[in-house]
Order: C-alpha cells, then structure tokens, then sequence
C-alpha cells in the first residue's frame, strides 16, 4: 500500500485507530526513564501522543500526509502547552531518520507492516538512529496470526514472527533483550478474540 492508498484510508474516517496508545507499548515503555523518543510510522499517534504525555521528547514520522495533518491537529488540542514536545513529519521509514544517527533514547516500531527488504532498512534506520544504550522496541502482526490469531494483515510477505527478528539484527549493533509471541485481545460482536503480535525489545550497543 503506498502512501497515496494511506491517505485515501485516513480521509475516509475521522479516526483509523484508537485514540489510547498500544497495550505493549505502554507496558514496555512506561516504566522507562523519558527522553528523546522516534516514533515510526506513527499514524494519527496515538502512541506519539501518549508518549508526549508521559514527558517524551517526541519525534513523529509517517509517510501519510493526511495522518500527519491529523496527528498534529489531535496533538494540539490534547497537550495544549506541551504540543511543542512533539513534532511530526512526513516521511519513509526505510530512509535515515529525522535528527540523524544516535539521536533518541527510544525508537517506537508499531505494526510497521513491510516486505522483508523494506522492513529490514526500516529496522537499520531505527537502530542507526538509536543512541547508544537506547531501546528499539518493535510490535508487528505475526505471521502465525494467519492461522492461529484474529485480525490484522492478510499478506504473509509483510507479518514477522520473533525468529524474523532475531534473524534480521544478527550483525547489527543491537542485542535481543526480548523477541516473543504475545497475544493481544480484541473485542468484536462475537466477543474477544485473540490476535498474534510479535513483541520485541533490542538495546544498542555501540
């Protein structure tokens, strides 16, 4: 899907997402130590947002314009005085990162859905763009949520279970704190059902 596709989707509906952020992200990041935050492919940001408020520097990217537009119109009126916190810009995840290498304390990758090859130049992006010590977390869809989850992507060419992971930083200056399947409940008509996520933390290291 390009980003003309994504614009059209955003357009389409007041709001694509949820308005709170990411269970994961708020279990793995809330206990951190705020600093500069790069939130990748951060749609409406719901994740940007709730990170700003918690006293994140906060650097939001997507290559949607229209949810770029959006994400700032809902980040003024919801920090009011803190919005200068968060800025936003449209860009490809798959180009060096805004504010250049080592600059955020934090990379956010949240259901950045790409083929392997975009994906994995997502991921060198982010972690070039991780200081060192600094956290790269990463949720997507898992490929497993194909056949045993609900929901999400329909492409098993952009879904990565936790090997993928592990896998696509073996030679990068990162090491692997954690890459595991977690299941996330999503409440439809019918009931819960359970949906696959593949979660990972990795830190730099050098």
């Amino acid at each position: 899907m390009d980003a003309n596709a994504w614009d059209e989707r955003y357009a389409a509906t007041e709001m694509v997402w949820s308005k709170t952020p990411n269970q994961f992200v708020a279990e793995l990041v809330g206990p951190l130590t705020p600093g500069r935050v790069l939130d990748v492919a951060a749609g409406e940001g719901r994740n940007a947002i709730w990170l700003a408020e918690q006293g994140w520097t906060v650097v939001a990217t997507d290559y949607s314009r229209v949810a770029i537009e959006r994400l700032r119109q809902i980040a003024d009126e919801r920090l009011g005085d803190r919005a200068s916190g968060l800025t936003a810009h449209v860009a490809d995840a798959t180009q060096p990162a805004p504010g250049g290498e080592a600059a955020y304390d934090l990379v956010l990758f949240s259901y950045l859905q790409l083929p392997d090859d975009d994906w994995l130049a997502a991921l060198r992006s982010g972690i070039a763009a991780t200081a060192p010590g600094g956290r790269i977390v990463i949720i997507v869809h898992a490929q497993r949520n194909l056949t045993e989850g609900y929901g999400g992507p329909s492409d098993p060419a952009v879904l990565h279970d936790p090997d993928d992971i592990i896998e696509g930083v073996a030679g990068l200056p990162v090491e692997v704190e954690s890459a595991e399947l977690r299941t996330r409940l999503v409440a439809t008509e019918d009931g819960e059902r359970a949906a696959l996520d593949t979660v990972a933390v990795l830190r730099r290291i050098s």
